[in-house]
């Protein structure tokens, strides 16, 4: 039995319209008169809470604060890309004269083999499938840095003509002198050509691992022209193995021969890499 007092307050919480606390959580047991039980929050709060539908499954919903909205950009962290490192005016000399020089060597090699070929397969025509192979492999060098050439606008050698006489005249006179005359010339070549390779990718390497050391990201383009770099490279000294195979070094006399050869490719690729 309700003293008098707290059955006349709880007319009175009637009228007004405020039910009793028991149907609602715990958080709200505090807050109730230790007499009467009835809850001590003000009318229209309490009709608002008890009107809200999450606040009957429990009193987590509604006294735990909402969770703190994402950052703006977290969606798109993961897309932003590494940023690139413009080239160095030298770099881009330096990538300008490689693609120049490449091509004048690749349409030197090309000439050679074309005025040898005919020559040495009518003394040797067992060896007309090399000369085919070693031939077609550097057209296709040669068509590699022509479309590399004018896709960065890049201007060819100014003595395009000079070397292709040059080129034409030592594949005709190695070839008269004989087959391992003639494959002498390739020892040559293909090693000053593999030697130029090598200096080419071993400055790209450098020059892109000093970009990812420093968190920058190396284009697609740069990644390719190394990889074309290296493969090129590759097929000249397969050149190389197949010329020592034929008795290159039988050629007499072959330090001469092959030292003159060496010595013109070197003042081609230098006068080639300016000019």
């Amino acid at each position: 039995m309700l003293p008098p007092t707290s059955r006349a307050l709880l007319r009175t919480a009637r009228r007004a319209g405020v039910p009793r606390a028991s149907p609602l959580s715990s958080s709200f047991a505090s807050r109730s008169c230790p007499q009467c039980s009835l809850s001590t929050f003000p009318a229209r709060r309490l009709a608002a809470v008890v009107n809200d539908p999450s606040s009957v499954a429990g009193s987590t919903s509604a006294s735990t604060p909402p969770p703190p909205p994402p950052p703006p950009n977290a969606a798109d962290a993961s897309e932003v890309k590494p940023k690139r490192k413009p080239l160095t005016q030298e770099q881009k000399n330096f990538l300008s004269s490689a693609l120049r020089v490449n091509q004048t060597g690749e349409l030197a090699a090309t000439l050679i083999y074309a005025a040898q070929t005919p020559v040495v397969v009518r003394q040797h025509p067992h060896l007309r499938p090399l000369m085919k192979h070693m031939y077609n492999q550097e057209v296709g060098h040669l068509k590699t840095f022509n479309k590399l050439i004018a896709k960065h606008r890049v201007r060819p050698t100014a003595l395009y003509p000079v070397w292709s006489v040059l080129a034409t005249g030592l594949g005709w006179s190695t070839a008269m002198l004989g087959r391992e005359a003639a494959m002498a010339c390739t020892e040559a070549v293909e090693t000053e050509i593999g030697t130029h390779y090598n200096g080419q990718i071993r400055e790209l390497l450098e020059m892109t691992d000093a970009w990812k050391e420093e968190g920058y990201e190396v284009g697609p383009e740069l990644e390719e022209l190394t990889s074309t770099l290296r493969r090129i490279r590759d097929e000249e000294l397969e050149h190389l193995d197949h010329a020592v195979e034929h008795d290159a070094q039988k050629a007499e006399p072959h330090w001469l021969l092959t030292g003159v050869i060496r010595l013109g490719c070197r003042s081609a690729i230098w006068v080639s890499e300016r000019v």
